[in-house]
Parts: C-alpha cells; structure tokens; sequence
C-alpha cells in the first residue's frame, strides 16, 4: 500500500516562494506519474502540474512560468517550487500518484497554502 505525505505548506506572501514536498512509501511501478492538484474552498479540485515517470511535465495554465514541478526518483518524492505566488493560488494542495497498469491512484491528506495580499 502507498502512502502520500505532502509538506511545506503555510502562509505566504504575494510574490513569495514556497516549495511543497510528497513523499511517497513503497514503490509505485513504472510507467507512472505524480501530480499536484488543488482545492479551493467552494470550487472544484483541479490539476496543477504532473511529472510522469519519463519525467514528462504539464502544467495548468494558471501556473506556467511559475511552478515548476520535479521528482527525485531515488527518494520518492515530487516537489512543487511555487514562485510569485498569487492570492488566487490559495487552496489545499493534494500530492497524487498514479499507476497506470493496473490503473491506480493514490492521493495525500493534503497541504494548506495560503498566500496573503
């Protein structure tokens, strides 16, 4: 069974950085990706950035240019480096992890971020 633990999550900011960590227990076999997502209160979850595991990156067009999405295979872990954030990026952010064969998700208890004007 994997398990997801997010941190680096708090209050920054406009215009600060922050860097979320999800460190992942076990091994999820290739191919796979992990993303972030984010929840913000009253609206919908919504996908922030993926890296797979041929280190292929996407990002919501919201964030371009200033998230940038990583992993480091040999720990486990995604980080998402988080720069000029805006009011706007306030929300929970869940660290996800996906299998693809078979088809599996995992999904962390999620990481508060919120960013003062």
């Amino acid at each position: 069974q994997v398990q997801l633990v997010e941190s680096g999550g708090g209050l920054v900011q406009a215009g600060g950085s922050l860097r979320l960590s999800c460190a992942a227990s076990g091994t999820i076999s290739s191919p796979n990706s992990m993303a972030w997502y984010r929840q913000a209160p009253g609206k919908q979850r919504e996908m922030v950035a993926v890296i797979t595991s041929g280190a292929s990156t996407n990002y919501a067009e919201s964030v371009k240019g200033r998230f940038t999405i990583s992993r480091d295979n040999g720990k486990n872990t995604v980080y998402l480096q988080m720069n000029n954030v805006k009011p706007e990026d306030t929300a929970v952010y869940y660290c996800n992890a996906r299998r693809y064969f078979p088809s599996t998700y995992y999904w962390g208890q999620g990481t508060q971020v919120t960013v003062s004007s």
